[in-house]
């Protein structure tokens, strides 16, 4: 008579064989195409950086057309340039990232791309929302953002950062554009005329000083002299015609 110790092998046996099937349908099953991100230095406020990204091929009838990605705060689209991608690629900058992209890709090709940033922001990480669209006008959205360690299940490409160097600084803004030599320049200030003398005196001046009460003075005094000597010779020639009558 058998015990149940005698059916402990067989259980062991049957456990190990379900443990293997389920480990290799895992490892032949298709694995989750995502898209990914890293630098040629890693860390806060780091200068000319590489940054080379993957993104998986995930269609079985088209290839992928086109790349767009959302930049994350501290980087604008303008401390961007492309380094590589795929041949006759081009990188055109958009109002929060850039777009890349050309000829689609051979069907089952993985995009790969570099570009260099002139510098990475003080963060701890920095996510890279990417869309992926394929010449049937497909599109995937890496675009999560896991938080809190959760898992997603499209997420973004994360790019954790190491402290920055000691001394890192971030760089100093633009200096502003010199003048352009064309343009108008501002009027120069003039310096104050002088009072007009008396020789050059506008007619209202003149007008002003003839209505001084000094000058008015003497004005009235050669009038009344006028009427004196007037008066005093009408007297004389008076005088004279009385005697001659």
């Amino acid at each position: 008579m058998r015990t149940s110790h005698d059916h402990l092998p067989f259980r062991r046996l049957g456990l190990a064989a379900v443990g293997s099937a389920v480990l290799l349908g895992i490892a032949v099953g298709p694995a989750a195409a995502h898209a990914e991100v890293s630098a040629s230095d890693p860390r806060a406020l780091a200068e000319n950086v590489t940054l080379s990204f993957t993104s998986e091929a995930e269609s079985d009838t088209a290839g992928i057309t086109e790349l767009r990605v959302v930049l994350p705060q501290g980087i604008t689209p303008d401390a961007v340039t492309l380094k590589e991608a795929p041949q006759d690629w081009k990188l055109t900058a958009t109002p929060d990232g850039y777009s890349l992209g050309g000829a689609a890709l051979a069907t089952g090709t993985d995009a790969e791309y570099s570009i260099t940033v002139r510098q990475l922001p003080d963060a701890r990480s920095l996510a890279f929302k990417t869309l992926e669209t394929y010449g049937d006008g497909k599109v995937s959205r890496w675009i999560e953002v896991p938080a809190d360690g959760r898992k997603v299940d499209n997420p973004a490409p994360l790019l954790t950062l190491q402290p920055a160097a000691p001394g890192a600084k971030p760089i100093a803004a633009s200096p502003s554009p010199p003048p352009d030599p064309g343009a108008p320049s501002a009027p120069t200030a003039q310096p104050s005329s002088p009072a007009p003398s008396a020789s050059t005196a506008s007619p209202d001046a003149e007008a002003a000083s003839a209505a001084d009460p000094e000058s008015g003075n003497g004005v009235i005094v050669a009038v009344v002299a006028a009427f004196v000597v007037l008066g005093g010779a009408g007297a004389v020639r008076w005088t004279r015609r009385s005697r001659q009558t």
